[in-house]
């Protein structure tokens, strides 16, 4: 089994892994048709092509004898402090336990970290026991959770999280007041990669039980809308998230 750099001759070898992964993880809870949907957004040739030649994304396959077996997509991103963000880590079903996972992992977070990455990211859906235990055994921990819509219904989604450096501290959340006076909590250790700048997750109390919406991490308004594919978009500096993905998980 090989390691190397994604390249466009891979889209079809990552479609394949992805929709058999995500299927494979996934097949008790979402219908086929909301993942054939999911890997045609997120894993179609444009949106593959241009992930590949983003100079923030670690984008690495798994090869065995010329097949695609493995995928880790990730990214370092400039927060409030940078981080390193698992998007996918996918194996194929048939290739799985003989620890393609770990060596994708230890990829990514290497390359992240000597990018200058203080943390290592990742999120998971609390359906995929599997990815938990996956993150939980690498030494990743749960720094919370939050919801997400998959087709109209609401998923638990877990964030894991490690400190390479040994801190372990989590970004404080912070009170900020809207134009109309009313009080939010912006999350900075919930972050949505976007075109401009990232998108943080606010709340309408500091226990981050209530969450409300985001604000723009580029202009810091709060008037962000969002569609019934979660594509997020700035209404005041156009600042964009294409529809999520909703696990960063072993799958």
């Amino acid at each position: 089994m090989d390691l190397r750099d994604a390249t466009t001759e891979d889209v079809e070898g990552i479609r394949a892994t992805a929709h058999a992964s995500l299927t494979a993880s996934y097949g008790h809870a979402l219908s086929t048709d909301l993942i054939d949907e999911a890997v045609e957004n997120w894993y179609g040739e444009e949106s593959l092509s241009e992930a590949l030649t983003d100079e923030n994304a670690v984008f690495v396959v798994a090869v065995e004898e010329g097949d695609v077996v493995g995928v880790v997509q990730s990214y370092f991103v400039n927060r409030r402090e940078p981080v390193g963000e698992l998007d996918w880590l996918h194996v194929h079903p048939d290739h799985r336990g003989k620890g393609i996972g770990d060596d994708l992992l230890a990829r990514a977070e290497t390359e992240l970290l000597e990018r200058g990455a203080e943390r290592i990211e990742g999120r998971v859906l609390a359906a995929n026991e599997a990815g938990a235990e996956f993150y939980e055994g690498e030494g990743f921990t749960d720094i919370g959770e939050r919801t997400v819509e998959i087709g109209g219904e609401p998923f638990v989604e877990h964030v894991y999280a490690r400190f390479p450096a040994g801190g372990g501290e989590q970004v404080l959340t912070e009170a900020r007041v809207t134009d109309d006076g009313t009080q939010l909590y912006v999350a900075y250790d919930e972050a949505d990669r976007a075109s401009i700048a990232p998108f943080y997750v606010t709340y309408a109390d500091r226990e981050r039980t209530e969450r409300m919406g985001y604000i723009c991490g580029n202009c810091e308004s709060f008037s962000v809308t969002v569609d019934t594919m979660d594509r997020v978009q700035c209404n005041d500096c156009g600042n964009k998230r294409k529809a999520s993905r909703w696990d960063a998980a072993y799958l």
